[in-house]
Order: C-alpha cells, then sequence, then structure tokens
C-alpha cells in the first residue's frame, strides 16, 4: 500500500509539472508598435537572430518559460539556440538578445522601446503590452 502512495504521489508530481509547463505563452511588442498579428516563421526569425527588424528580449537562460518557448516557437531546445547564436556572434552578423530576469522586466522594457519583441505568460498580459502571436 505504502508503495502505492508513493508511486501515486509522484505521477501527481509529475501531472502537475507537465501543468506548469503547459502554460500559454504569448509573443508581445510595445502597444504602439504597428505590427498586429505574426506567424511563429517570422518571430522564430527575430529570436534567432535572422532579422534585426524587432529588438528581441529573452528570458532568464535557465526559465522553464524561456526552454518551452523555443520549443514550441522552432522545436528547439537551449542547447541548439545557443549553438546557432554562437555562429552568429562568431561571423559579426548579431548580438544575442538581451537576457531578462522576469515577466515583469520584459513588459517594462517592451513598454520603453517601440521595437521590442519578448514573450511572457498570456496569464501576465496586460495593457503594456500587445499580443501578436499565441504559441500551441
Amino acid at each position: 500500500m505504502q508503495k502505492f502512495i508513493i508511486g501515486l504521489a509522484l505521477a501527481s508530481t509529475c501531472l502537475l509539472a507537465g501543468f506548469a509547463s503547459a502554460a500559454e505563452i504569448v509573443v508581445v511588442v510595445n502597444p504602439k508598435n504597428p505590427a498586429t498579428r505574426m506567424f511563429s516563421e517570422q518571430a522564430s526569425q527575430f529570436f534567432l537572430g535572422k532579422s534585426t527588424m524587432f529588438v528581441p528580449l529573452d528570458q532568464a537562460e535557465k526559465s522553464q518559460i524561456r526552454a518551452d518557448f523555443y520549443q514550441r516557437l522552432a522545436g528547439k531546445d537551449i542547447s541548439q539556440v545557443k549553438a546557432a547564436w554562437a555562429k552568429i556572434i562568431f561571423t559579426g552578423k548579431g548580438v544575442m538578445p538581451a537576457e531578462l530576469h522576469s515577466t515583469a522586466e520584459v513588459k517594462k522594457a517592451i513598454a520603453n522601446d517601440i521595437n521590442a519583441i519578448g514573450y511572457i505568460e498570456k496569464s501576465a498580459v496586460d495593457d503594456s503590452v500587445k499580443v501578436i502571436l499565441t504559441l500551441p
């Protein structure tokens, strides 16, 4: 019986962890930015250094939202993203996105820069940002 209870507790923990990483992630810009909608392929251009039209902002390197974001956006894990950026930096074609340490910091930076683009949890959206893409 004790093994059953321990197994049930482990299964519940795994299930809750799955829900935590299943939070909706949205790509956001400054409300004054003229962009109204974007496809995943377009957004990945900014976050993977293939376009400089927007100034991308990243969440903290070890955060779950960052890992989930790149997996959902481009099907890449963090090590693949780092490798892509290493090539860009080595060739002098760009600099990595600024790393911010919270959703609040991302929203504040976007509110202060009409060209900034970032990602946050959908539940954190307010009038300081405009959603242009919701990731599945």
